[in-house]
């Protein structure tokens, strides 16, 4: 997958995420437009369509964009970014629904470099705790 494809469908998670709640927030609108922008797909004609927001993104479709971008067998350092940006986007309007929380448990039992679940959950966690930590200091 080039870099383009990979950054259109890493937004398409995102946009996905944003909607798992059943709404999409200031906060994480901003911050899917923020990350457009930087990932240089903010002019693609599917993310704009998918960022419009006239369309709710389905459970379904969200799991299957997820499915597809980690594969069968994931690189560390896709699970890592997938993990930071999804943490960024659940935390960006400081209250972490239910199924956001859940999300995160399930993407927690994906991370290919932990060996056990124990381990895996105390490196989310930590990774979650910093995310959050920057967060409110942007904030204040």
């Amino acid at each position: 997958m080039n870099a383009h494809n990979k950054n259109q469908q890493l937004l398409k998670i995102l946009i996905g995420a944003a909607w798992i709640d059943g709404i999409i927030q200031t906060e994480e609108r901003d911050y899917l437009r923020r990350m457009a922008e930087s990932h240089g797909v903010a002019e693609d004609a599917e993310l704009k369509n998918l960022l419009s927001e006239l369309k709710p993104v389905q459970p379904a479709q969200f799991y299957q964009w997820l499915e597809e971008y980690l594969g069968d067998n994931p690189t560390p350092d896709d699970y890592q970014e997938l993990l930071e940006n999804l943490s960024g986007l659940i935390y960006s309007d400081g209250d972490v629904q239910m199924q956001e929380a859940q999300l995160l448990t399930k993407l927690q039992l994906l991370d290919p470099a932990q060996d056990s679940a124990k381990s895996a959950f105390d490196k989310m966690l930590k990774t979650i705790q910093k995310l959050y930590r920057k967060a409110i200091t942007q904030k204040i």
